[in-house]
């Protein structure tokens, strides 16, 4: 296309005169250069886009051009079109229909662009970027006329495009998820483009129908028109023409260079095959605009054959909006192992997968769990492969379901005849390999089951859009991934989590964020959210995060072995009295092993703010065998942490059961140093008790601890033999006291205290001492908490008799 080259200024500088050229080139252009309301002095002003279209329109009107040029109307016409659409408030279409917010944000990035073009045109030579490891269809391999199924071939895409890209400038591309309203965005450039020749390109046949359909529904009917070719003219001014990429990649030197200015590219993930690339930047003199619902990666790819991004509505965005239905997962182990499947051209291999998948006995079981959770609910199935489908259906169809499998060799009336059974509800279940991945459209679909599972994002894309259309009776779609429940994203399996990097799984529950305004549904949820969840990010910090936000609602089955004590951790501190039962059902059924249960033990009994919790914790603790390192950790924190002050005597009571019971693995010379210093900590209480029942041990204890050198020894003896005069209990408490300030005392206190008797028969000597926790009732509390708030009121009352007493009475009493 020829440049168009720089004209002066031809329209006068008054306002006035401004206004009356305006009016001229808007009845010889078809678009309007002033809006209501307008100042043309201001949106007219030198060097502004508006302006360099009217000083061309004028220059062109004097050189006496009947109409506007082929290259004036690529450079301006949409641009003035589509300042027209977006200066209404709101924005419609010609049937009255208004543009949604993000319809009109796609529109609004268009203009910018085009603005920006018409100041500053670069010098564009393609902005191809790397291809990962995706493939892209090559729309090539669309049969017109025939809906062909099977898995659409993949081919890998050339890695960057080399040379001149001519038109590059004008090829620009906006990304809407799929069911967000794509159609009638384009019908909105369409609107835009009432003086310009419209060229929509779509991968298979049946989207051309549908786009025939929906324009015509929104007033664009009367512009159809069939392809116009070399040597021929157009039927009708402005005509819209809705053709195949596969078509175009065989006929783009046929049409007629002239006849179209603007060529939208619906799916246009479709057509970065070689043939069709090729095709469109060979036709390269239009304004290109490649619609698709691809995320990030295949973005990548797209950005190669259309440079320029004009607007990105992110999935999580459009479900936040309320634009698509939100969407829910139920995860279901599988029941084949597909490891030995090879990925080909981006995804499994067809046949490989189907040879793996397609058994009786699976067919029957994925029949009857979608009749046990879903029954008629409406659904799609996708299979690995043609036959796959087919013995699907027979299964489902024993089951009671109303099913019935399509493909690419089912005829095309019979196809139509099928769909629209089912959007009439006589069918309820659609099952197919790949046929109505893309384009085909049902609000009441509702499940989308992936029987046959997908390695490539664009395709499991595609699929699960065909669920989010809104309707009446749809609260959510429901996604169903055959993916162990703990699956990370880094499987070779896309599921609905790894497509959205979602951290966390809780079956049932939305993965979609909340729409912003919740709209009230009358549809009841076909799936209910479960109370548990598993984190699935593979991000290490964000699955610490999961653990530290939501734990209690953690499943610690699903977690690896330092997780899980990562888990118990922060349980153990966080958990409070009234969860303890629900909680330890975590435990008692198998979902989290031992190591994590001690963990879980060991922190609540050293960091959890409720004392009876941290004493309940303790005991079960030592209730089972452990080993020495865990139980000299607990005699430390017992005898020393802060936290057990206020319950001391009976932390170490429950830690001389313990070695009582012989519960501890260790050392007897190690048992017999816990005892004592247990013993040692609790002094003052094992003084009381030998004092109660031996009067004479107040008066040793004290002759012991004043005394100094051979009378310390005389002392020492006197104290080792009372105390193994008396009872177990009593002499056991005298010796725990006892101190001795010289080698020989030491020697007679330690040989006092083997002859006792076994560690294990002090140990529980020693634990008889000590009172026995206080039972603290729901009902003590409640009396406590009364007679404080009596206590309480009565202080008021006293209080505010004295401030009577106290006050002068006033002058009219006195």
């Amino acid at each position: 296309m020829q440049k168009t080259t720089e004209q002066p200024t031809l329209a006068p500088e008054a306002p006035d005169g401004l206004a009356a050229a305006a009016l001229q080139a808007e009845a010889w252009a078809g678009e309007p250069f002033l809006h209501p309301d307008e100042d043309p002095a201001v949106v007219l002003a030198p060097d502004t886009a508006r302006r360099r279209a009217l000083d061309d329109a004028l220059a062109e009107i004097e050189g006496g051009a009947p109409e506007p040029s082929y290259e004036w109307k690529i450079r301006y016409a949409l641009m003035l079109g589509l300042e027209r659409v977006l200066s209404q408030s709101p924005p419609r279409l010609e049937s009255g229909t208004e543009l949604r917010r993000h319809q009109i944000d796609a529109l609004a990035g268009m203009l910018t662009e085009l603005i920006a073009a018409t100041q500053v045109e670069p010098e564009l030579n393609g902005n191809g970027a790397v291809v990962e490891d995706e493939a892209a269809t090559d729309a090539d391999d669309e049969d017109e006329g025939v809906h062909l199924e099977e898995r659409a071939e993949e081919l890998p895409l050339p890695l960057e495009h080399v040379g001149k890209d001519p038109g590059a400038n004008r090829r620009y591309r906006f990304r809407h998820p799929t069911a967000s309203g794509k159609t009638i965005a384009a019908a909105g450039f369409v609107e835009a483009a009432r003086t310009l020749g419209v060229l929509i390109l779509t991968h298979r046949r049946l989207l051309v129908s549908q786009f025939h359909r929906e324009l015509k529904a929104e007033g664009y009917g009367a512009r159809f028109e069939d392809a116009i070719l070399r040597g021929a003219s157009p039927q009708r001014p402005n005509p819209v023409t809705v053709q195949t990429y596969a078509w175009f990649a065989r006929h783009w030197n046929d049409l007629n260079p002239a006849a179209y200015q603007l060529v939208i590219a619906d799916e246009a993930h479709t057509a970065l095959g070689e043939k069709t690339s090729n095709a469109i930047r060979s036709f390269s003199d239009p304004i290109y605009i490649g619609m698709t619902a691809t995320e990030q990666l295949i973005a990548k790819q797209v950005s190669d054959v259309f440079p320029a991004s004009i607007d990105e509505l992110p999935l999580g965005d459009a479900a936040r909006r309320g634009l698509i239905a939100p969407l829910r997962c139920l995860r279901v182990p599988p029941a084949a192992a597909i490891s030995s499947v090879p990925i080909v051209g981006g995804d499994f291999e067809e046949r490989a997968l189907a040879a793996v998948l397609d058994h009786t006995a699976l067919n029957q079981a994925a029949a009857s769990l979608y009749r046990d959770r879903f029954e008629n609910t409406p659904g799609i199935v996708y299979a690995a492969g043609v036959e796959h489908a087919y013995n699907l259906a027979k299964e489902f169809r024993a089951v009671g379901l109303r099913a019935e499998a399509v493909s690419g060799r089912t005829p095309p009336v019979q196809l139509a005849e099928t769909l629209a059974a089912y959007e009439r509800g006589e069918i309820n279940v659609l099952i197919n390999a790949m046929l109505l991945a893309e384009g085909w459209n049902s609000p009441r679909a509702t499940v989308c089951m992936h029987l046959a599972p997908t390695a490539s994002r664009r395709v499991y894309q595609q699929r699960i859009g065909r669920i989010m259309r809104m309707h009446p009776r749809k609260e959510a779609g429901v996604v169903i991934d055959f993916v162990p429940k703990g699956a990370t994203h880094n499987e070779r399996v896309v599921s609905l989590h790894s497509l959205l990097d979602a951290d966390f799984y809780r079956e049932g529950a939305r993965v979609t964020p909340a729409p912003r305004r919740r709209v009230q549904r009358r549809a009841r949820r076909k799936l209910s959210p479960a109370p548990w969840l598993v984190p699935v990010t593979p991000d290490v910090k964000r699955r610490l995060a999961v653990l530290d936000r939501e734990w209690q609602r953690v499943d610690p089955r699903f977690l690896d072995d330092d997780e899980q004590l990562y888990w118990a951790t922060i349980a153990g501190r966080s958990v409070r009295f009234d969860e303890r039962v629900e909680f330890v059902k975590k435990f008692t059924e198998g979902k989290a092993n031992r190591g994590a249960l001690e963990q879980f033990l060991n922190a609540c009994a050293a960091e959890n703010p409720n004392r009876r919790l941290r004493l309940i914790a303790l005991a079960d603790r030592v209730s089972m065998n452990i080993d020495r390192a865990s139980f000299d950790d607990l005699v430390t924190l017992v005898t020393q942490a802060p936290t057990w002050e206020k319950d001391r005597v009976q932390g170490v009571r429950t830690l001389l059961r313990a070695l009582g019971e012989s519960k501890v693995d260790a050392p007897e010379q190690i048992l017999a140093r816990w005892t004592w210093r247990l013993a040692r900590s609790t002094r003052k209480v094992q003084d009381r008790r030998a004092s109660a029942e031996f009067p004479e041990a107040k008066r040793l204890l004290g002759a012991l601890a004043n005394s100094r050198g051979h009378r310390h020894e005389e002392n020492a003896a006197k104290l080792v033999n009372a105390a193994l005069d008396q009872s177990r209990e009593v002499g056991a408490a005298l010796l725990a006291s006892a101190e001795g300030y010289t080698p020989r005392a030491n020697q007679l206190i330690d040989a006092a205290r083997e002859r006792l008797g076994s560690i294990q028969e002090v140990a529980n000597a020693l634990a008889d001492n000590l009172p026995a926790p206080k039972a603290s009732s729901g009902r003590s509390r409640r009396r406590r908490r009364k007679r404080k708030k009596k206590g309480q009121a009565q202080a008021q009352q006293a209080q505010a008799q004295a401030k009577a007493q106290d006050t002068p009475a006033p002058a009219a009493e006195a």
